[in-house]
C-alpha cells in the first residue's frame, strides 16, 4: 500500500471513534440552517488597527434577495455592530486617516425631476460616505451611470471613482427616439471616465443630492454636448478613456493613478485589452505600462511610489496560459519587470505590504490556502499561518502590526479573526460569530485522498464523511466536482448552492471532491495538462479516483452518483457519456458543446486557450471534447438547472442537454431560474430550491436504505 494511503488509514482509525462520539452528542445541520449561513465578503482593518470593517451577505427570504451589509468591530466593544442598514452596501474602504469610510451601494436614491415628470427611484450603484462612529451615510455621487471602482487619495481629502462615459440628457433622448429599445451590440458601447471629487465638495453637495435639488456644475465629458453639465456636484473628470477600468489605485505620494483596462463591453474576448496604465492625478493622457496577454489584478503600490505590484495567471513574458497565479512588480520609470516567489508551486494572489515592508500573499497549495511573506524577489517564501484550512481575505493595518483575516475549515465555520501581528497569527482571536450555530452541530469530517492517474501523475481530492461515519467503508458516494476549472477543493467551510458538500455529507453521503488536471495549486504542468483535453483528461482523473475509492473499499460501487456546477456541470455532462456506473447525476450550468459557449461566453479567450484555438482553428478539439456528440451513450437519470440570463454558460446548453435526454428517453428534469445569471445571486430561493431538488433526485435514484448486495 502506498505510504500516503497508510497514513490516511491510520488517521481514519484514530479519529473515527472520536467522530462517532461527538456526532452522537450534537444534532446534524438542517437544510434551513445550511442556507441561513452568512458569507463574509470583505475585511478591512483600520489604519490604526483598532477597528475592522466586515462585509456580509445573507439571504433575505421575505424580500427574495440577498442582504449586503457592512459591520464594524471596535476594539473593546464586543461583537461587531451594524454600520449600514440599507441591506445593499459593500466594498468598504477606510480613508487613510481613519476618519471616513467610503463604500458602494445600490440603495434607492430619488431622481431629479425632469419637467413635470414625477421623481423616480433609482438603484444604480453609487459611492457613499459614512463616519466610523455611525450615523447616516450620504451619497458622494449621483447620475445615470453606476460607479464601478473607487480609491482614496493618500491625504484623505479626495476620492477617485470610475463610471461609464456619461451621456447628456439630450444624447439619451436622441438615442431613445432613434433606437427605442433596440440594442446596438457594439456601437453603443462606451469607455470609462476617472473622476475626482473632494470630500469637502461631497459634504457640501450631500444635502442637495439627498433632498433632490441637484446643483449643476459646469463641465464637459466625452459624449456630452457643448454646454452640458456634469452630473455629480463638485466632481472633475480627469481622464476619458476608450476602455473600461478593472481596478484603480493611487500612489502613496498622491501624484499618480494606476489602473487596469478592461473591454468596454465587459466581455473579455481577447487578452490584449487587459493592460496596466498610469495617469497623473491632475489629469492628462494615460501611459500604458504593459503589453502582454495576461489580465493584471490585485494592483498595489510600493511605499516609495516607484513600483506597482500585481498578480497574473502565467508567465507575463509569454503568451496567455491558464497556469498558476504569479506575483510581479513593475518599475514605472525604468520598466523593469520582476517575478516574486519563484520557489512557489502554488497559486498566489492578493499581494499586500506589512508594516515591516514584507510582501504578503495568500498561497493555494493542494487542499490548503495559507498566508506567506517574503522581503525580496529572490527571497524564499516564509509561512505566516499554520492552522490547517483556508485563509480567505486578509487586511494589513498601515500604522499597526495588526492583521485581520477570514478563516475556515471543515470543522470551523467561516469567521473573521484579528491577530496582533504577523508573528502572532496562531494566537489570533475571532471577532465575529456570524456562523456560531454551526459550532453546535455535528459537522462532517474530511481528509485528503490521493491516487495515481493512468499516466503516473499524482492526483488529490477531498473526502468528506457523514457525521459519525469518519473512516467508514462501502458508503454511497456523491462525486461533487468543482468549477473553474482553475480552482481547487480543500479544507474549508462553505454553505451555498454552489458548494453544498457539507450539507450532502450531513444527509448521509460520502462526498468525493476531486482536484482533477487543470485545478490550481498543484504546479504549472498539472494545470496546463488540461489543454486541449478540456474534458477527457480531467474526466479520466475523476473516474480513476472513483476506481481507487472502490478498490480501497471506501465507496460502494453500486451506489455512485455525480454532480457539479459551471465547469463541474461540463464534466458531469461528459462523464455520463463515458460510463453507465452512476445511479444519478445533477448538472448545473454546464455545457454539452463548445462553439456556442465560445460565441456567448464573457471569457472567450479562456475557451480558446483550453481548446487550442477558435472553433474554425480547432474544430477537431471542439468536437472530440463535446458531450453532445456522445449523448446516445447516456443512461444516467439526470437533473439539470440553469439561470435564464446566464452569459458565462448560455442557457441554451441546458436546453440542448434536456432535449437530448428527453429524445433518448433517459429520465431527466430541467429547472430554469428566471432573471438569474451564472452565480444565481439574485434570489436566494433559487439556490435553495436548486439544492433541495438535487438532493431529492439523488435520493430517488440512490436511496440511503437501498439493499446492498
Amino acid at each position: 500500500m502506498p505510504k500516503t494511503k497508510i497514513i490516511t488509514a491510520i488517521l481514519l482509525g484514530c479519529l473515527a471513534l472520536t467522530s462517532a462520539i461527538a456526532s452522537a452528542q450534537q444534532p446534524r445541520i438542517t437544510f434551513d440552517e445550511f442556507f441561513n449561513s452568512v458569507s463574509i465578503t470583505t475585511v478591512k482593518i483600520s489604519p490604526d488597527g483598532r477597528s475592522v470593517l466586515i462585509g456580509t451577505r445573507r439571504p433575505d427570504w421575505d424580500h427574495n434577495r440577498f442582504r449586503r451589509d457592512i459591520w464594524i468591530y471596535r476594539e473593546g466593544s464586543g461583537d461587531p455592530i451594524l454600520l449600514t442598514h440599507a441591506g445593499r452596501d459593500g466594498s468598504p474602504e477606510w480613508s487613510p486617516d481613519g476618519r471616513w469610510i467610503a463604500f458602494l451601494s445600490d440603495r434607492s436614491l430619488p431622481a431629479e425631476n425632469a419637467g413635470d415628470e414625477p421623481a423616480s427611484e433609482k438603484q444604480l450603484t453609487q459611492l457613499f460616505l459614512i463616519s466610523p462612529a455611525g450615523g447616516e451615510a450620504f451619497p458622494v455621487t449621483v447620475g445615470e451611470e453606476p460607479v464601478s471602482e473607487f480609491a482614496w487619495s493618500p491625504d484623505s481629502t479626495s476620492l477617485y471613482f470610475v463610471t461609464r462615459q456619461p451621456w447628456s440628457a439630450t444624447k439619451r433622448t436622441q438615442y431613445k427616439a432613434e433606437w427605442k429599445d433596440v440594442e446596438q451590440f457594439r456601437e453603443s458601447e462606451r469607455g470609462a471616465v476617472i473622476v475626482r471629487i473632494s470630500v469637502a465638495d461631497a459634504m457640501n453637495a450631500a444635502n442637495g443630492i439627498a433632498s433632490n435639488t441637484l446643483v449643476k456644475v459646469p463641465g464637459k465629458a466625452l459624449g456630452q454636448d457643448k454646454g452640458e453639465t456634469a452630473e455629480t456636484p463638485g466632481a472633475k473628470i480627469i481622464a476619458t478613456l476608450p476602455y473600461n477600468i478593472g481596478e484603480i489605485a493611487i500612489s502613496p505620494d498622491g501624484n499618480t493613478v494606476a489602473f487596469t483596462s478592461r473591454p468596454p463591453s465587459g466581455r473579455i474576448e481577447d487578452v490584449d485589452s487587459d493592460e496596466l496604465y498610469i495617469l497623473s492625478a491632475r489629469g492628462g493622457e494615460p501611459r500604458q505600462l504593459t503589453k502582454n496577454q495576461l489580465p493584471e489584478n490585485g494592483i498595489r503600490w510600493s511605499a516609495n511610489s516607484r513600483q506597482i505590484f500585481f498578480a497574473a495567471h502565467g508567465d507575463i513574458n509569454a503568451g496567455y496560459e491558464q497556469i498558476q497565479r504569479r506575483i510581479y512588480s513593475l518599475d514605472i520609470e525604468g520598466g523593469q519587470l520582476k517575478r516574486w516567489a519563484t520557489d512557489s508551486i502554488g497559486s498566489l494572489s492578493d499581494p499586500d505590504f506589512a508594516t515591516d515592508g514584507s510582501l504578503v500573499s495568500a498561497v493555494s497549495h493542494g487542499t490548503q490556502v495559507q498566508l506567506f511573506r517574503w522581503k525580496s524577489e529572490d527571497g524564499k517564501l516564509a509561512p505566516v499561518t499554520d492552522w490547517p484550512g483556508t485563509y480567505g481575505d486578509f487586511s494589513l493595518a498601515k500604522n499597526s502590526p495588526r492583521v485581520a483575516f477570514v478563516y475556515s475549515s471543515l470543522g470551523h465555520p467561516t469567521e473573521v479573526y484579528l491577530a496582533e501581528g504577523m508573528d502572532k497569527m496562531r494566537d489570533a482571536r475571532a471577532v465575529t460569530s456570524f456562523n456560531e450555530l454551526f459550532t453546535h452541530r455535528a459537522l462532517p469530517k474530511g481528509v485528503p485522498y490521493h491516487w495515481k492517474a493512468d499516466d503516473g501523475t499524482d492526483v488529490e481530492g477531498m473526502l468528506i464523511y457523514p457525521p459519525g461515519q469518519f473512516g467508514a467503508k462501502h458508503l454511497r458516494t456523491l462525486t461533487l466536482i468543482h468549477g473553474g476549472p482553475a480552482s481547487a477543493d480543500g479544507d474549508k467551510f462553505r454553505a451555498d448552492h454552489y458548494d453544498w458538500a457539507i450539507l450532502a455529507a450531513s444527509e448521509g453521503w460520502l462526498v468525493f471532491r476531486p482536484n482533477y488536471r487543470g485545478s490550481s495549486g498543484y504546479g504549472d504542468k498539472f494545470q496546463r495538462d488540461i489543454s486541449p483535453q478540456l474534458l477527457s483528461r480531467p474526466g479520466k482523473d475523476i473516474l480513476e479516483g472513483i476506481d481507487s475509492l472502490v478498490r480501497d473499499g471506501i465507496a460502494d460501487p453500486e451506489r455512485l452518483t455525480i454532480g457539479g456546477y459551471s465547469y463541474g456541470g461540463y464534466l458531469t455532462n461528459w462523464l455520463i457519456t463515458q460510463t453507465p456506473r452512476f445511479k444519478a447525476a445533477v448538472s448545473g450550468a454546464g455545457a454539452v458543446e463548445h462553439a456556442a459557449t465560445w460565441g456567448n461566453d464573457d471569457l472567450t479567450f479562456d475557451d480558446a486557450w483550453y481548446l487550442g484555438g477558435t472553433p474554425w482553428e480547432a474544430q477537431k478539439n471542439y468536437n472530440e471534447q463535446a458531450a453532445l456528440w456522445q449523448m446516445n451513450r447516456v443512461t444516467t437519470p439526470t437533473h439539470i438547472v440553469a439561470g435564464s440570463s446566464d452569459v458565462r454558460v448560455p442557457v441554451l446548453e441546458a436546453y440542448l442537454l434536456e432535449r437530448a435526454l428527453h429524445t433518448l428517453k433517459v429520465p431527466s428534469t430541467l429547472l430554469i431560474f428566471p432573471g438569474e445569471g451564472h452565480s444565481l445571486g439574485k434570489n436566494p430561493w433559487h439556490g435553495k430550491i436548486k439544492v433541495r431538488e438535487e438532493l431529492k433526485w439523488l435520493e430517488k435514484y440512490c436511496p440511503a436504505d437501498a439493499h446492498v448486495q
